[in-house]
């Protein structure tokens, strides 16, 4: 694919890499060499990255994230998850009231340990793979305040989001407009509740949509940061579809640099 040619700063807060290479899909996807050549041939000087799906618990894959940041434009986010199930029914808010985090889940003392690590910069949430955590995690990423990145869609959304994660006081970066996989409705239903979350944010992975994109950086042009979704889309087509939307330079530059410059201290020039 060809280097796009731009004269605007891109740095990308939603990407994800696999440290183990036996759990890749297919050669190159989640390798963080063919991530750093994409980027490049994007203009994307940093992206924030974070392991893929695991079930027994993240924190060998977060530390193994985090090594191979180092000497790439990689910013490491840890990936926590929790005992509490996502989904709606009587069953399940039985068990999420009953049940008890297992060693496999992240603790408040696990969020106190990479929040006080200068290898990781904040944390991703995929609630319907990895549950919720529960209140005592929840408060203390509170108290730590690193901005969370959470996986938005029909089977996690936005409502559900403003229900479990905005009534602590922590940066929530929604991701895929809160509408995966491409419903509008709930990317219309994310911007509305930017209204009133003042820590709410969208990022714009895979969200293919021109209207509510322009929707949303018209509207709220501090709110929006520009998210890849690499592996599953090339970074050179998603800073091409904020490329071609019809919104002035400055805003560009607010969702591509400043915005998420303000949200990541690592992202920043």
């Amino acid at each position: 694919m060809l280097e796009l040619e731009h004269e605007f700063r891109i740095v990308d807060i939603h990407a994800r890499v696999e440290p183990d290479e036996t759990r890749r899909p297919r050669a190159g996807i989640g390798d963080p060499e063919q991530l750093e050549r994409e980027m490049h041939q994007a203009g994307v000087v940093r992206s924030v990255v974070y392991p893929g799906p695991r079930e027994d618990g993240y924190l060998k894959a977060n530390n193994a994230v985090a090594r191979m940041s180092v000497g790439r434009p990689l910013v490491a986010f840890a990936r926590v998850n929790g005992s509490r199930d996502v989904t709606t029914g009587p069953s399940i808010r039985l068990r999420n009231l009953t049940g008890r985090r297992s060693d496999d889940h992240t603790s408040p003392g696990d969020i106190e340990k990479y929040a006080y690590d200068d290898r990781f910069y904040g944390f991703k949430l995929h609630p319907p793979k990895d549950g919720l955590p529960d209140e005592e995690v929840l408060e203390e990423l509170a108290d730590v305040s690193l901005p969370v990145i959470v996986h938005g869609g029909a089977d996690c959304s936005p409502k559900k989001v403003a229900n479990e994660l905005l009534p602590y006081d922590f940066p929530v970066i929604l991701s895929h407009f809160g509408g995966h996989p491409l419903r509008k409705e709930l990317m219309n239903d994310a911007i509305d509740r930017l209204d009133d979350h003042d820590h709410l944010y969208l990022d714009t992975s895979v969200v293919r949509y021109r209207e509510p994109l322009e929707r949303a950086i018209r509207e709220h042009p501090d709110r929006v940061l520009f998210g890849s979704g690499a592996p599953h889309a090339h970074p050179n087509v998603a800073v091409m579809e904020i490329l071609t939307l019809d919104v002035s330079e400055d805003a560009m530059k607010k969702v591509f640099s400043n915005n998420p410059g303000r949200v990541v201290e690592e992202l920043a020039p």
